[in-house]
C-alpha cells in the first residue's frame, strides 16, 4: 500500500475523549464494511497492479492492526484469531516479521471472505471488551492512530475498487443500474486568479493557531515559519474541460512541456490522457470517463483526477503557470479560511470530484478541501525538528521521505473528519490511480 499519511502518533495531540471510543470505534468499522458490500467476492481478491491492494485484503490488514497493536497487548488472555493472519496480513512492519510479498496480495484466494468477515467480528467482538475496560488513557493513542489507520484504508478501498472493475472489460458499475449518474454539466466560465499575500508564515499542525485539537500524524509536526514570496492562486480546480484542450492540442505529443522523467513516462506507457479516460468507437469517438457508475460521457465541468505529478506539471507549464509548493498551498488554504465543511468527502456517497456551480463567487478560493488531492511542487521531507517515532510504530513515516512529492486537501474517498489543512499526502510522481488533480500557481 502506498499510503497517504502515516502511522506514528503525534505526542503533542490530544486523542478524542474514552468515552466516545467506543462509538467512534464502531461507526468507523461500519463505514469499511458498508464501502464493500456493494462487491461481488469475487472483486474482492483481484490485484490487477502492485499499488492496488485487494479489498479482502484491506478488510483484514485493519482488523490485525487492532489484533496486533491493541489486543495482544491490552486485553489479558487474549488469543489471536489464526495463528498465520499475522504472516497473511502485515502490510511492511519489519519489526513484526516477514509477511506476503506486497505484489502477491491477489493470490491470496484463502482465507474465503466469509473467514475474513469471520475474523473482523472476532476482533470487533473483542475490541468492545477492551473499550468496557476502566483504563483506556494506556492505549488511547494508539486506538486513535488505529482508527485513523482505518480510515486511510477507507480511501484506498474506493480508489483500488475503481482500479479493479476498470480493468474488466464488462466496464461494471459500483453503484448497480439503479443508481445512474449524476447528468455531465456544461463547462465552467474561467478561473479567476487570487492573490496571497507574501512574508513569513507558519505551516504544520497548530491548534493554538485554530487547527481543531486533536490527532495529527508526526509528519505533520512541528509547526515552523517558512517564507514565501507574494504569488496568485486560482479559485479552484482544473476541470475536465480545461485539460481536455491540452489533449487536444497536442500536449502529450509535444516534449516541450514535460520534465524529462515524465516525457519518457509518456513515450514508455503510451499514455495519451489522464487515467480511466477512453474514446470507444461505439460512442462516435467522443471521449469518455470509467467512474463507479461505469463509463460515463466526460464531465466538462468536473475537476480533472487520476493524473500524475508529471501530466499536472506538463499541463501548468502548457498553461502559462505553475503548480503551488507545499508551503504556498498551506499558507493560501489558511488566508482563504478553509474548512472541510460541505465539502466533498467519502461521507457524498459520490465518489467522484463534483463540478463546481457555475455561479460560484470568483471572489473566493473554492475546493481546497475534498474532490481532489492537489499535487505540489513540493518534495516530501520531514519537517524540521522531525524525529522518527520508536518501535514498529516508527516504520510507517520516515522510510518513506524521498523521491515522493507533498499533495494537500483531500480527495471525495477522504473520511471527512480524516482530514485538515496540515495533512500531508505523498506519491511518487508517476502515480494515478488515487483521486489527483490540478491548482495552478502563478
Amino acid at each position: 500500500m502506498s499510503s497517504p499519511a502515516v502511522l506514528a502518533p503525534a505526542p503533542a495531540a490530544a486523542p478524542a475523549a474514552p468515552a466516545s471510543f467506543a462509538a467512534r470505534y464502531a461507526a468507523v468499522r461500519a463505514q469499511t464494511a458498508a464501502l464493500c458490500r456493494p462487491l461481488l467476492p469475487e472483486d474482492t481478491v483481484v490485484q490487477p497492479v502492485i499499488d492496488v491492494s485487494p479489498p479482502k485484503w484491506h478488510l483484514a490488514h485493519t482488523t490485525w492492526f487492532f489484533e496486533t497493536f491493541l489486543l495482544q497487548e491490552h486485553l489479558p488472555g487474549y488469543e489471536r484469531f489464526h495463528p498465520q493472519y499475522a504472516y497473511l496480513f502485515n502490510s511492511y512492519y519489519n519489526s513484526l516479521g516477514s509477511r506476503v510479498n506486497r505484489a502477491d496480495r491477489g493470490t491470496l484466494s484463502r482465507p474465503a471472505l466469509a473467514d475474513v468477515y469471520r475474523y473482523r467480528t472476532y476482533v470487533d467482538e473483542h475490541m468492545q471488551r477492551l473499550l468496557a475496560g476502566a483504563d483506556e488513557a494506556r492505549f488511547a493513542e494508539v486506538l486513535e492512530l488505529g482508527l485513523q489507520h482505518e480510515q486511510q484504508h477507507q480511501e484506498l478501498l474506493v480508489t483500488d475498487i475503481k482500479y479493479i472493475l476498470s480493468t474488466n472489460p464488462l466496464a461494471p458499475s459500483y453503484f448497480g443500474a439503479d443508481n445512474p449518474a449524476p447528468a455531465p454539466q456544461p463547462a465552467l466560465p474561467a478561473a479567476s486568479w487570487l492573490p496571497v499575500p507574501g512574508g513569513v508564515g507558519r505551516i504544520g499542525f497548530q491548534p493554538e493557531a485554530g487547527d481543531a485539537p486533536g490527532f495529527c500524524f508526526d509528519n505533520e509536526l512541528d509547526a515552523h515559519p517558512v517564507y514565501v514570496a507574494p504569488f496568485e492562486l486560482q479559485n479552484r480546480l482544473v476541470t475536465n474541460a480545461e485539460y481536455l484542450a491540452f489533449v487536444e492540442a497536442g500536449g502529450y505529443q509535444d516534449f516541450r512541456y514535460w520534465l524529462g522523467e515524465g516525457w519518457d513516462r509518456v513515450q514508455t506507457e503510451g499514455w495519451q490522457a489522464p487515467l480511466y479516460w477512453v474514446r470507444p468507437e461505439a460512442a462516435g469517438g467522443a471521449w469518455q470517463r470509467f467512474s463507479h457508475h461505469g463509463l460515463q460521457p466526460l464531465d466538462p465541468a468536473a475537476p480533472v483526477t487520476h493524473i500524475s505529478f508529471y501530466e499536472a506539471d506538463a499541463y501548468a507549464h502548457w498553461a502559462g503557470a505553475r503548480l503551488p509548493t507545499e508551503p504556498e498551498w498551506e499558507l493560501a488554504a489558511r488566508h482563504f479560511g478553509a474548512e472541510a465543511a460541505g465539502g466533498n468527502f467519502v461521507e457524498s456517497q459520490r465518489y467522484d470530484p463534483a463540478p463546481l456551480p457555475a455561479d460560484a463567487d470568483p471572489a473566493r478560493c473554492h475546493q481546497l478541501l475534498g474532490d481532489c488531492w492537489e499535487w505540489t511542487y513540493s518534495a516530501y521531507h520531514p519537517y524540521p525538528g522531525y524525529r522518527k517515532a520508536a518501535g514498529a510504530l516508527g516504520e510507517y513515516n520516515g522510510k518513506f521521505m524521498i523521491n515522493q512529492l507533498v499533495l494537500r486537501g483531500g480527495s471525495c474517498a477522504t473520511p471527512e473528519s480524516h482530514i485538515r489543512l496540515s495533512y500531508r499526502n505523498f506519491f511518487h510522481a508517476d502515480k494515478r490511480w488515487q483521486y489527483t488533480g490540478i491548482r495552478l500557481a502563478r
